[in-house]
């Protein structure tokens, strides 16, 4: 059973930067994408970065693009979400989730899910 465990949320004032971690524990697959996603309250979960497995492939939401950046280390199996320029409505629980298709496009690919890791952007 493959586990994520997400840390490194908490609160930042508007502008400011933020770096998330996602470890996988346990049983891991061979090779396979990782991404983020968030949650604000009351709104659906949304999709934020993902990479696959060789780094070479990542993709962005709109919403982040030239803000966020994605990156992993294989050897410790776990990724990292680096917030720079965080904005009131990037307020959210961001969770890890992993894609043993390694494709990293699809959320329904994505399953061991993370607890989850509160991030709050004040103005």
């Amino acid at each position: 059973q493959v586990q994520p465990v997400e840390t490194g949320g908490g609160l930042v004032q508007a502008g400011g930067s933020l770096r998330l971690s996602c470890a996988a524990s346990g049983r891991t697959f061979r090779s396979y994408a990782m991404g983020w996603f968030r949650q604000a309250p009351g709104k659906e979960r949304e999709f934020v970065a993902a990479m696959r497995w060789s780094g070479a492939i990542t993709y962005y939401a709109e919403s982040v693009k030239g803000r966020f950046t994605i990156s992993r280390d294989n050897a410790k199996n776990t990724i990292y979400l680096q917030m720079n320029s965080v904005k009131p409505e990037d307020t959210a629980v961001y969770y890890c989730a992993i894609d043993p298709t390694d494709r990293g496009t699809a959320e329904l690919d994505f399953g061991s899910w993370g607890q989850g890791t509160q991030v709050t952007v004040s103005s």
